[in-house]
């Protein structure tokens, strides 16, 4: 398989701060990643730095078979698929549902003089079709519910055919039925074989989706733990990742997670 990033020594300092810490991490084409970590553990960061939004301060980012600061980023960048409050918040409110997912096509936020042809406009609405959104083709991004906007974003990640797909907490303000509803729509973009590498940030392991292969785990800038996610959703990494004892469950390819009491912390029992 082909490495799609490679990251080795990566370090990012702002000021007297370090946000990342010798980080050390490859993901492989055909793999479907999580990171999870507290606030402030650098999640956001790693993303701007896997999406060429920010250069590492040291070590070497290998990204899509180039490194950053060799590579023109802006050649680059439309070979990634990137979800984020911060790209969602550049939507146009009153901007067709249509239009914010084939204007990605252009790698531009915003309808304006540029020119899309038949195929484009299909394989918006097919991508649409896909993620359940269809109906929401002719709707404004403004009047759309938290949940269905999650949908029209990943829509229009995957509008230029990504080679590698970054989901920055996808279900942050969605309810107990968006957040379900999104993890379905990503379990199934994670069994198709013909969808990029994927990489999605969290703090919760419920919205781990089926079909995810690999987990990071993150504190305080640096790596706690990675790899294959049977291996590192443990209580004892979890627990160290996030500060406190926790009881981690696995069910029907799902996990959960709740602090531990006094009265387990105390009998030893699980």
């Amino acid at each position: 398989m082909t490495a799609v990033l490679e990251f080795a020594g990566v370090t990012v300092r702002r000021g007297q701060a370090t946000l990342l810490n010798d980080i050390n991490w490859t993901v492989e084409e055909d793999e479907r990643w999580v990171i999870l970590g507290p606030n402030g553990a650098g999640k956001t960061t790693l993303m701007q730095v896997a999406s060429a939004q920010m250069h590492p301060t040291a070590g070497v980012a290998g990204i899509l078979g180039e490194v950053l600061g060799t590579v023109d980023v802006f050649d680059l960048r439309p070979r990634i698929g990137l979800t984020s409050a911060v790209l969602a918040e550049r939507i146009p409110r009153g901007e067709l549902v249509r239009d914010v997912v084939v204007s990605a096509s252009y790698g531009v936020v915003g309808r304006w003089r540029e020119h899309y042809d038949g195929l484009d406009h299909e394989r918006a609405e097919q991508l649409l079709v896909e993620l359940g959104a269809q109906r929401l083709l002719d709707r404004t991004f403004g009047t759309l519910s938290e949940g269905e906007r999650k949908r029209v974003q990943i829509a229009r990640a995957l509008m230029a055919d990504p080679e590698l797909l970054l989901l920055d907490e996808p279900a942050a303000g969605l309810d107990l039925g968006g957040r379900e509803d999104l993890v379905s729509t990503l379990s199934v973009l994670a069994s198709d074989e013909f969808a990029p590498a994927t990489v999605l940030v969290s703090h919760h392991v419920e919205e781990i989706p089926p079909g995810f292969t690999h987990a990071l785990l993150l504190r305080q800038g640096e790596i706690v733990a990675a790899g294959p996610k049977e291996r590192v959703i443990t209580e004892e990494l979890l627990s160290a990742t996030f500060g406190m004892p926790l009881i981690v469950r696995h069910e029907d390819e799902r996990y959960s997670a709740r602090r531990r009491s006094r009265q387990h912390a105390g009998t030893g029992r699980g």
